[in-house]
């Protein structure tokens, strides 16, 4: 997700030699070399890791040996043993800064593919949808525009008028689907977004893998993820693909219905919250939580909300679960009206597997909905999985 620019975290003010300076130097080279595919990791590009120890020694002395070792064991699937605590808590901290200058990143946008998501149904929205596509149009003729499909056929949004006004509009004018953005995203430049917070929750059930950039406009009745105001629209995405934008990594969650034997059921990514509750049966659910396969708790309950930092202010505060920063990395766990009051709402870190069982001895199934959205009932012996998924939005 995007958000707004700030030049005090350029990486001309800020000293974040790590990466911050290394990175923004080998992107303008070879940026699809820096970073090991949403794995993220590994520098694989050789002059990408010489400028890192070359400004790591020079700015504080380090030896270049140590910093390699260092980003050699970030790269490895798991790390057994270090020599001392020492070079421990200097990978530990060679992590943080990792983290914290990614999420800082400036991103320079391409143009060649632009994707708007908006209400295809709300007349409102729809003739500023027909705005700035007509505006991104006449503004970059190298520019294909993406709206949704149902707008096809509306007569506020005027397809055959815009075309007849642009004729370039005819090849650059184009209609996305759900299937066309699954199969699409990597190829996508960025992702506009008109409404509020459920339009960018629509946003990222659309994108279940790679996540585009999300340049997000408030024009619903909630803007916790809407950073923009449409009235700026010209303002805002000239100076973001002139001057590149700065990133906001958002964690979601990989979340998986097993069947009793193991099978996957059902996947989906979740960027608020994965709730399991009773669904229509009177009786209270029962549900096993594990935490890396140990049993955590036996939950009764109307339900479980497992909510990231970012879903922390939704379902789960309503609930009485914790306000959460969204840097920081962890998963909230929040019993919904519980039947016993020692279980609290709980914070586990997200490095954690989490696992959801209905019993066999339980008296009813139970009902999972990812982000309030695509319900799946939970029968006795079956399960949902639940980790920090590879693919941040």
């Amino acid at each position: 997700m995007v958000i707004p620019f700030d030049r005090s975290d350029s990486p001309s003010s800020v000293k974040e030699p790590i990466l911050h300076s290394c990175l923004t130097q080998s992107a303008n080279q070879q940026p699809s070399n820096i970073v090991n595919n949403h794995t993220g990791h590994q520098l694989s590009n050789n002059s990408s890791f010489r400028s890192l120890s070359m400004k790591l020694h020079h700015d504080y002395g380090t030896s270049c040996d140590e910093e390699r070792d260092l980003i050699d064991c970030l790269g490895r699937s798991e790390l057994k043993a270090v020599r001392s605590h020492a070079d421990l808590a200097k990978t530990v901290h060679t992590v943080r800064t990792l983290n914290k200058s990614l999420n800082r990143a400036t991103v320079q946008l391409g143009i060649e593919k632009v994707v708007i998501i908006t209400k295809a149904r709300d007349n409102s929205l729809v003739y500023l949808t027909k705005e700035l596509t007509e505006w991104l149009l006449q503004t970059y003729p190298n520019m294909t525009v993406y709206v949704d499909k149902k707008l096809a056929s509306s007569c506020r949004f005027n397809c055959s008028g815009l075309r007849k006004d642009i004729p370039s509009a005819n090849t650059r004018l184009k209609y996305w689907t759900r299937a066309s953005l699954g199969s699409d995203s990597e190829n996508i430049s960025f992702v506009i977004t008109l409404g509020g917070d459920g339009t960018v929750l629509h946003a990222s059930t659309l994108f279940q893998t790679v996540v585009p950039p999300i340049v997000s406009f408030s024009l619903g009745s909630l803007g916790f993820l809407t950073n923009f105001d449409f009235e700026d629209f010209r303002d805002v995405l000239g100076k973001s693909i002139s001057d590149g934008v700065n990133t906001d990594l958002r964690m979601r969650f990989t979340c998986r219905v097993h069947s009793a034997n193991g099978d996957i059921l059902e996947e989906q990514q979740v960027l608020n919250e994965l709730t399991i509750d009773r669904g229509p049966s009177p009786y209270v659910t029962m549900l096993e939580l594990y935490g890396d396969g140990e049993l955590l708790t036996v939950a009764q309950a109307d339900g479980l909300i497992v909510a990231t930092p970012t879903g922390s202010t939704a379902y789960n505060l309503s609930a009485g679960g914790s306000l959460v920063h969204p840097e920081v990395s962890g998963i909230c766990i929040t019993p919904i009206c519980p039947h016993t009051l020692s279980f609290r709402p709980v914070m586990v870190p997200d490095s954690m597997v989490l696992r959801i069982k209905v019993p066999e001895r339980s008296r009813s199934t139970a009902w999972a909905a990812f982000d309030g959205r695509e319900r799946v009932e939970i029968k006795q012996g079956e399960y949902v999985s639940v980790k920090a998924s590879i693919f941040p939005f």
